[in-house]
């Protein structure tokens, strides 16, 4: 076992055996030793890398078990993302008798005050929820040693900064916050330095992470023709796919027409409702609809295992937002397919993308109901002779 992950708990040691890991990747490797020294930290590190457990395993080895007060504060700016790394929590936590609690916006206040009933030591939470709790003096913030502000560049936005001070402020001046974010503009940074106490700036460039084993493709067709070529990606065999629309009425017109076509998908964008969103994902986690249809609410945090494909329906509107994207497959060196419905102009800024990006893009189309190489025309030179030409 690597030397960093020997040196904490044995409950954490039993879930990296479980979870079949090696070695840490680059974040965890650096942002560990940094956060158990009990340093502020600000981190960059590409989506898939092994962000939530680069703090939540440090994080976890920190709590006292036997103190039933809040100790540590996630925050997220979507529920996904909340929900996702309270299940991490549950998954981590083990038999060490640590627990935790989600709390997001829009849902039931009765359930979520009867969670903090339970005394958890970890909580996971968008921010106006927490600090509406906070206020009400439901959650006490007088244990809370470290506050994680995990996606940081969509926390540290005017739309959460207020919140996010007040909840930073309403703990002990001896607290460590940790920013973790795919992609750290300078303004965001400068921000988290207001936030924080000489922290220690981290930064993972791609080349430095697992080698990943994601294909980057593109189907070249006309605007009027791209849901009709969805809908066949979403009949090929093991289709698991995310696709991602710019905008929510885009989104329903995809869903409509195929659905009419007999196409079973989710559909998941800022306007769905709690409940739905669960069904969604729920029913697109476990194999029963082959199609995610979303807009870019999902590409922040969702972790979906086993997820063969991203679809950009629409191409994204930066190199930086095409990698949030397509960053929801091949996580952590795991394979996938990232495929481009484009248009030929489409196809150009795919191109630039690329180039910026430094990967690889290559046309495919679709052949007998799967994903194909390009075949060249054929020619009178490529025909077959016919045995009436006399030669």
């Amino acid at each position: 076992m690597n030397e960093i992950i020997k040196d904490l708990k044995p409950f954490i040691h039993k879930g990296w055996e479980s979870a079949a890991f090696e070695n840490p990747t680059p974040i965890q490797a650096k942002a560990i030793p940094v956060i158990l020294q009990g340093n502020d930290l600000i981190a960059e590190s590409p989506t898939g890398t092994g962000k939530t457990l680069a703090y939540l395993l440090p994080l976890l080895e920190k709590i006292d078990p036997e103190k039933q007060n809040v100790q540590a504060v996630i925050l997220a700016s979507s529920r996904e993302l909340v929900m996702q790394i309270s299940e991490e929590i549950r998954i981590w936590a083990g038999d060490s008798g640590i627990t935790g609690a989600s709390f997001i916006g829009g849902a039931n206040p009765k359930r979520q005050l009867d969670k903090l009933k339970k005394r958890p030591q970890i909580i996971a939470g968008t921010p106006g929820r927490v600090f509406e709790l906070i206020q009400q003096k439901k959650i006490k913030m007088h244990e809370v040693k470290t506050i994680v502000l995990d996606e940081g560049d969509q926390l540290l936005v005017p739309e959460h900064l207020s919140t996010i001070s007040n909840i930073i402020k309403s703990t002990l001046k001896e607290r460590q916050v940790l920013l973790f974010s795919a992609t750290l503009p300078p303004k965001t940074e400068e921000i988290a330095r207001e936030l924080t106490v000489e922290p220690e700036i981290i930064r993972i460039g791609r080349d430095e992470n697992i080698p990943s084993k994601v294909d980057h493709v593109y189907i070249l067709c006309e605007p009027r023709d791209k849901i009709k070529i969805l809908e066949k990606l979403s009949r090929v065999n093991g289709m698991k796919g995310l696709a991602f629309a710019n905008d929510i009425g885009e989104i329903n017109v995809i869903s409509e027409k195929l659905q009419f076509n007999g196409i079973e998908l989710a559909v998941l964008h800022a306007e769905t409702k709690k409940s739905e969103r669960e069904a969604a994902l729920k029913n697109f986690r476990s194999g029963k609809f082959p199609l995610l249809l979303a807009t870019d609410v999902a590409a922040r945090g969702l972790d979906i295992k086993s997820l063969s494909a991203v679809i950009h329906v629409n191409l994204p509107h930066n190199a930086d937002q095409y990698i949030h994207r397509s960053g929801r497959t091949g996580r952590a060196g795991a394979s996938g397919t990232v495929i481009s419905i484009a248009t030929e102009r489409e196809v150009r800024e795919l191109k630039q993308f690329a180039k910026e990006l430094n990967i690889t893009v290559s046309e495919k189309t679709l052949y007998k109901g799967e994903i194909a190489d390009i075949r060249p025309p054929r020619t009178a030179f490529n025909k077959k002779q016919s045995p009436k030409s006399g030669r």
